[in-house]
């Protein structure tokens, strides 16, 4: 969804608006920014399961290994190919590129190098919240105390005039992880009134802010979008997730759909920018019928390139050296804790050492 609203509605690379060659593929593409909210709903949903039972160094161990291989060789491609080819835009400078590589840019005031990659400053804020509840243990009472102090947050922050709780409560966004917070407690255990009034409250909260989405993503072509796509899309994601929640979809084991998601992340990362030049380089040389279809085949064989050897590799040695990271950690903060103790006596025996009378002085 994503990629279709960057390489058919945006102009970036074609050079005006690319509705000429399919008017109907291109109204269509107009909504497919909605993928970042799927995304969000998803994200919340595999999240909670995948931190289920586990440590807090568990958890920063699997979204470290896991994030960033596939991101810095991204950051490091598409400032290349914008050095090489600065058609499109430029790679700005390799400061900019360098702090780019701690995916913390936007709280530095950084641009990104990348326009596609301001989600994952998003996804790491969810990240770090939800490790408070990490940290206690991840519970059932946890999670649902966590999706309601969120969604008061995200409430809150509209008229609080707080910088700070608007930039943790990210309203815009908070109820899709909320709502996929709320799903995976529904698939794990049970639908229950309480988890699906979690869900009512977060998909009305959700439309509440799809206006203002509509608007950032097509700016002056808002007023001619229709706005009901928008919102019927949502209720589809919401739908969707709401069917795998209840376990409606659990016979499909297609082996195809795991090496599908496998590509997803690459592919969102290496998609935009790269795919703008290559169309601004071959767009007179090729028709667009030919040229858009190949740039995406072209984007997910890279895409597999880049998990196969990239992210595989060096997320397991990743995964590895933090594991043993964490474990040195635990080892010492054990041993300092038996050895505190012991320092203590030791302490005790040289002060009364001390106290005693020197010897010569007596005789």
């Amino acid at each position: 969804m994503v990629l279709a609203y960057h390489y058919i509605t945006l102009r970036d690379g074609w050079g005006e608006d690319p509705d000429t060659f399919s008017p109907v593929v291109y109204h269509l593409s107009e909504y497919g920014w909605l993928g970042v909210e799927v995304f969000f709903l998803i994200s919340g949903f595999v999240i909670c399961m995948s931190t289920w039972g586990r440590s807090l160094g568990d958890f920063v161990t699997s979204r470290v290994s896991r994030l960033y291989p596939a991101y810095w060789i991204a950051v490091l491609l598409t400032a290349a190919v914008l050095t090489v080819w600065p058609n499109v835009r430029s790679a700005d400078n390799w400061e900019t590129v360098l702090t780019n590589l701690t995916m913390l840019q936007q709280g530095l005031g950084v641009p990104d190098v990348d326009d596609a990659y301001w989600t994952l400053f998003i996804e790491l804020k969810f990240y770090l919240l939800f490790a408070i509840v990490v940290f206690r243990g991840v519970t059932y009472r946890r999670c649902v105390l966590f999706c309601g102090l969120w969604t008061v947050a995200g409430v809150v922050a509209l008229k609080s005039n707080s910088d700070l709780l608007s930039v943790w409560a990210i309203a815009p966004y908070s109820p899709y992880f909320i709502a996929g917070i709320a799903f995976y407690l529904m698939h794990r255990f049970k639908p229950t009134a309480l988890l699906w009034a979690i869900v009512a409250v977060s998909f009305l909260l959700a439309q509440h802010y799809l206006r203002g989405r509509l608007v950032m993503n097509l700016g002056a072509k808002a007023d001619m979008a229709q706005g009901w796509p928008v919102r019927l899309a949502v209720l589809v994601a919401f739908a969707l997730m709401a069917a795998i929640a209840l376990g409606w979809f659990d016979r499909l084991q297609w082996r195809w759909l795991s090496t599908a998601g496998t590509l997803t992340y690459p592919l969102y990362l290496l998609h935009m920018y790269v795919g703008f030049t290559l169309i601004d380089l071959l767009r007179d040389r090729v028709p667009a019928g030919v040229l858009l279809p190949g740039i995406v085949v072209l984007m997910l064989f890279l895409s597999w390139l880049v998990h196969r050897f990239v992210e595989r590799p060096l997320g397991k040695k990743l995964r590895n050296a933090m594991q043993k990271s964490f474990e040195e950690m635990r080892y010492r903060s054990r041993t300092e804790k038996t050895a505190a103790p012991v320092e203590k006596q030791r302490e005790i025996v040289r002060e009364r050492e001390e106290r005693k009378p020197d010897p010569e002085l007596l005789h």
